[in-house]
């Protein structure tokens, strides 16, 4: 009887391994596909430049292709005809508040942000990307002591700490002291190191007006040295980051430039030396815009972008790249909580020659995109960009956004990580 009930045995086994085999099949049947979406435009800027009736194929979280809609409408179903419109990468806001003043991250989102970079305030790890604002943080501004910004935004605590908007440096720091600083920093995810080398009393400059706290520290305010900026530097470059610079005058520049910073976080508002200015334009050094936010400043601000610009323009042929990365200080009430036309306008018209060009709108178009991604080298492939296997951050707005910047305050489709988050249009068939 043995032999009969192993022979019953092995035809159980083999009868359940059937059935095992029968149900995982139905399940992978069952299973819904990747999903996949075509949007099609009239003009479609890849992060680089711009392709005209095309269409762009985003399967799950990536994009898969840019082309020609015959040839790729066979491979996703669910299509959007947008017609008269623009498609573009999700902008990068390289300069923003957004954590330490409590922007609802949600609204920079909708309107059209779909990466910012928060500079001063908690040091938080990298997060959302896929159907939420993919958010960056420098961490606090590292400052001298008695410095800003914490002798504007917190005057009662001349230290600050990892969960404030500024950091203090006592004047005895050693360099040991300042480089764990730094370490600290990025190995807890800081997506550049800012610093500030600001000494107070340019006119109209935001952080020279009363903030709450009552009157403003009569400048000269107190700022890093120049060794300790140089070992802040030598540091942030050994582990990979790049340093930012809050810098509002020449005194601070004169600084910044001599111990290597690789950006000023604003365009600075007091007239710089011109000779220095050419100087740093063409070794290299990049400007965060933020002209709209800083309008107050007047002459000065505007002077050095157009100097900014002219150095660039002199240069372009020998292969300078364009100066000036997008950023719009996200969180003042003066801009927009979102994509800003007026900051674009002003880099385009700042920053061109004598007559506008179409490279020129294509320089300002990147500094938002692909341009802004690589300046802050996080390490995702193909971000501010539609090429094969980028996140599926996309924006698209009805128009012609090549010419009219303030379309892009109001997209009329978002799109992070390939989930919409706004949707104006309808699907075709």
């Amino acid at each position: 009887m043995r032999p009969t009930h192993k022979l019953l045995n092995v035809n159980y086994l083999a009868l359940a391994l059937l059935a095992c085999q029968g149900a995982s099949l139905e399940a992978a049947a069952a299973a819904p596909p990747i999903s996949c979406k075509l949007l099609s435009a009239d003009r479609v800027f890849d992060g680089v430049d711009v392709q005209f009736n095309k269409s762009v194929l985003v399967v799950g979280d990536k994009v898969q292709a840019i082309g020609n809609y015959a040839d790729l409408s066979g491979q996703c179903a669910t299509r959007y005809n947008l017609g008269d419109a623009t498609i573009l990468p999700g902008f990068i806001e390289s300069h923003a508040h957004i954590t330490f003043q409590n922007v609802g991250k949600d609204k920079v989102l909708e309107h059209g942000i779909t990466t910012a970079q928060d500079t001063g305030g908690p040091l938080l790890p990298p997060q959302g990307g896929n159907g939420s604002l993919r958010l960056l943080s420098t961490g606090p501004i590292l400052q001298a002591q008695g410095g800003y910004p914490l002798n504007i935004f917190s005057p009662d605590d001349s230290v600050g700490g990892y969960d404030k908007v500024g950091l203090a440096i006592a004047p005895s720091a050693t360099e040991s002291e300042v480089r764990a600083i730094v370490q600290n920093l990025a190995a807890n995810g800081a997506s550049a190191i800012k610093i500030a080398l600001e000494v107070g009393g340019e006119a109209g400059a935001p952080w020279m007006m009363p903030h709450g706290h009552g009157e403003v520290p009569a400048a000269p305010w107190n700022i890093l040295s120049q060794q300790q900026v140089g070992w802040i530097v030598s540091e942030a470059h050994q582990l990979g980051k790049k340093v930012l610079a809050h810098v509002g005058e020449n005194n601070g520049f004169q600084i910044a430039y001599g111990a290597g910073v690789d950006t000023l976080a604003h365009m600075p508002c007091a007239a710089l030396d011109p000779i220095l200015l050419h100087e740093a334009v063409h070794d290299g050094m990049k400007f965060i815009s933020t002209i709209d936010t800083l309008a107050s400043c007047g002459q000065g601000l505007y002077d050095n972008a157009h100097a900014v610009g002219h150095v660039y323009q002199d240069h372009a042929a020998d292969g300078l790249e364009f100066p000036l990365i997008y950023g719009s200080e996200i969180a003042h009430d003066n801009v927009p909580w979102g994509a800003n036309g007026e900051e674009l306008h002003l880099m385009l018209h700042l920053s061109s020659g004598e007559t506008i060009e179409f490279p020129d709108v294509l320089n300002v178009l990147r500094s938002a995109t692909s341009a802004a991604a690589a300046h802050l080298d996080t390490g995702i492939q193909g971000l501010g960009t539609l090429t094969a296997n980028a996140p599926a951050d996309v924006i698209a707005v009805k128009g012609n956004a090549l010419e009219r910047f303030k379309l892009l305050e109001y997209p009329d489709l978002v799109m992070s990580g390939g989930k919409l988050v706004i949707n104006k249009f309808s699907p075709t068939r």
